[in-house]
This record gives C-alpha cells, sequence and structure tokens, in this order.
C-alpha cells in the first residue's frame, strides 16, 4: 500500500494548509463583507469534512463497479451543467456556471463543472477501456469518445467559463495519449482547441483585453493586470521565510479572490519562498505517486483512471502557478485542495479516493489485505473466547 500512502500524505497536508491559507487569506474580506471573519473558513472545514467522506467512500468501491456506472456518471455531470441554464442557474463573474438550491449562507451551491471533469476521466476510460482491442483504428478512437466530450466541453464553454473549458479540453487529449493514440489524432484535437479558444477570445473583448495585458504586463497595473501586478508583489514581498502567518498585506484589498485563485500568492508573500516550494514538492510527490499507481494497476480500465487522475490534479495546479506568476493570463482555475470552494474540493479529494481505490487494486496490495484480513480473523475469534474479553 506504499503508492496509496504516497499520495493521501501529500494530500492530507495540503488539505491542512489550505485550511490554514483559506482562513489567514479570507478574513479579512469575510468581516468586511459578512461581518465575520470566519465566514469562509467555517464553510471551507464543513466543505472539506464532507469531501473527506465521500473521498474514503471513493477508495472502497472497486473500480470495476465505477466502470459499470460510467454512463450514469457522464449523465449525472451532463444534467448538471444543463440544469444551470434553468432557474436555478447562479452567476458569478459573469459566467452563469452555478446551481444555487439556496440554503443558509449560501451553503447549498454547486459548481457542475468541477465534477463535470471527473466525470469527463472515468466516463472516457470507460469508454476506451470497453475497446481496448479497437484502439488501433482511428475511428474507434474518436467515436463515441470525442462527440461525448466535446458535448460537456460545449455546455461549459455556454457557461462561459474558457478557463474550465480549456482544462477539459487538455484532458480529453491526455486521455487520448495515455491509450496511446497516434499523433494525428492527438494534433487534430489539439489544433481543434486551439482554434475553438481563439474564437471565443476574439468575440469577447474581455478576453481580448487579458491576452493583451498579458502580452504587456506593464500596461495597466490598476486595470486588466491588478491581479497579476498583486500576485508578483505579494511573492516578491515574502522573500524566502515569509512576512508571517496571517501578517499579508494584500489580503487587505490589493489583491482579489485571495482565498481561491490566488491563495498561492498568499502562501509565498506569508510563508516566503520556503512555503511556495513545499507546495509545489508536494504536487510532485502526488504526481510520482499517481504515475506509480497508474503504471501498477493490473487492469487497462485502473490505468487510464489512474493516469487521467493525475494528470488533471498537476495540469490544474500547473495552470494555477503559472497564472499566479504572470506565464499565463488569468484563466479562473482554482488550486487544488488550496484553494477555497466546496465543488472543486469535493471533486479532487473523490479523485485522490479513487486512485488510493486503484492502488488497492494493485496485486502487492490485494496480496497484503489478504494477508491482513486472515491475520484479523483469528485475532477476533481469540478476543471471543477469552474470559473478560468482548468480540
Amino acid at each position: 500500500m506504499a503508492d496509496a500512502v504516497l499520495v493521501l500524505v501529500p494530500t492530507m497536508i495540503l488539505l491542512a494548509l489550505g485550511s490554514l491559507m483559506v482562513w489567514s487569506a479570507s478574513t479579512v474580506f469575510a468581516y468586511r463583507q459578512f461581518d465575520d471573519a470566519f465566514y469562509f473558513m467555517e464553510r471551507h472545514l464543513v466543505f472539506m469534512a464532507v469531501a473527506i467522506a465521500c473521498g474514503w467512500v471513493a477508495s472502497r468501491v472497486p473500480t470495476e463497479t465505477l466502470r459499470s456506472w460510467a454512463w450514469v456518471i457522464y449523465a449525472v455531470a451532463g444534467l448538471l451543467l444543463v440544469l444551470t441554464f434553468t432557474p436555478l442557474g447562479y452567476g458569478v463573474g459573469g459566467n452563469k456556471n452555478w446551481l444555487n438550491f439556496g440554503g443558509p449562507g449560501q451553503m447549498l451551491r454547486l459548481q457542475p463543472a468541477e465534477l463535470a471533469k471527473l466525470a469527463l476521466i472515468v466516463w472516457g476510460s470507460a469508454v476506451l477501456a470497453n475497446k481496448r482491442k479497437l484502439l488501433d483504428q482511428p475511428k474507434h478512437l474518436i467515436i463515441p469518445f470525442m462527440p461525448f466530450a466535446l458535448g460537456l466541453v460545449g455546455l461549459v464553454v455556454l457557461q462561459k467559463d474558457l478557463g474550465t473549458a480549456i482544462i477539459l479540453g487538455a484532458l480529453m487529449i491526455a486521455v487520448l495519449w495515455c491509450v496511446g493514440a497516434p499523433w494525428r489524432v492527438l494534433g487534430g484535437m489539439l489544433g481543434l482547441v486551439a482554434v475553438g479558444a481563439g474564437v471565443l477570445v476574439t468575440f469577447n473583448q474581455s478576453r481580448i483585453e487579458r491576452i493583451l495585458g498579458f502580452l504587456d504586463p506593464t500596461s495597466d497595473p490598476t486595470g486588466i493586470n491588478h491581479q497579476m501586478t498583486q500576485a508578483l508583489y505579494g511573492l516578491a514581498t515574502g522573500g524566502w521565510l515569509g512576512v508571517g502567518l496571517g501578517r499579508s498585506r494584500q489580503k487587505w484589498g490589493s489583491l482579489a479572490e485571495a482565498h481561491t485563485d490566488y491563495v498561492l500568492a498568499i502562501i509565498g508573500e506569508e510563508l516566503g519562498l520556503f512555503g511556495t516550494l513545499l507546495v509545489l514538492t508536494l504536487f510532485v510527490l502526488l504526481a510520482w505517486g499517481g504515475v506509480r499507481i497508474a503504471l501498477g494497476s493490473s487492469t487497462f480500465f485502473g490505468r487510464l483512471l489512474a493516469s487521467g487522475i493525475t494528470t488533471w490534479l498537476v495540469l490544474q495546479a500547473l495552470v494555477n502557478v503559472m497564472v499566479v506568476l504572470g506565464l499565463l493570463p488569468v484563466l479562473g482555475v482554482p488550486l487544488p485542495f488550496l484553494s477555497y470552494g466546496g465543488s472543486a474540493l469535493l471533486a479532487n479529494v473523490v479523485a485522490v479516493g479513487i486512485l488510493v481505490a486503484c492502488a488497492r487494486e494493485e496485486p502487492d496490495a490485494k496480496a497484503w489485505l489478504r494477508r491482513r484480513a486472515k491475520a484479523k480473523g483469528p485475532r477476533r475469534r481469540l478476543s471471543a473466547i477469552l474470559p473478560g474479553r468482548r468480540p
């Protein structure tokens, strides 16, 4: 079970660090908006408790069960995305990508696009695993995977969430790469995603301004480049060891989204380069564990599933880090396990739970679990007959 430990330990450290930094980064904004400095912290802890419970359940579900339910998972994800265009849909920052079920303190909100990322990986892995013997033919690589995957991407595009749509497009390509798709197929899909993103940028003035601001970082430092400039100020201020936990200056209104998409800037400011490198190291360890699970899986579906989940978590973390460092335009992509957001946290932790389920089905892990179960059996029977002991 070493591979399971290798993904669980970094995940738990990231969750603990994320809780600490969400509290630190959100206190000022929460007090100003809701007169409660712990508003976001309390909700984050509730989300994390639910996510950990769901992740534990996911870790105990056999991967073959997930495979048999793949189309149901896809249908549920698609239905939730469609519901955002009904009266249940709720807009944030110009993107109508939330479902609002009401409830006190806006606790019952869901962002289906985050769950769609996991659904795409599980469903895509099952579809391609079922057609394993036919994958040497390009048409079987594309049908039905590509049309249905593009259906999810299209729904996210209609929500005006370009960042999530790009992540979903990248996951489509990653899943095909993991099954050994030829470069002409991968190149065609990459070109399709690039052209689609280009068209969506061209017909949206706000996105054009983001691209132009990214190409000239010194322009409009109080406007389109404000977020990037303040994030870099925060990272630069932190130095080697940071200004100290809770002492960030950027969270006092200079840096918007400090507890969500730009939480890494607050980590760099308060914990310094040491804290930033710790975060990157934890993601590297998580990636290493995911790759080991994928290579050690006893089934083709398990290999695809572990590869897709690992790619998703690492890719999204890399995109967020590059945005904070000013190496990519602003995309609105959260940092897994660290950014505030219940839907993203739930999807990320359940994904790790599925990774653990894949690790439990490695041949060596199965043998160890069988030995452990046999060793527990005699102890239970002995405790039942010993005086003063309860079975």
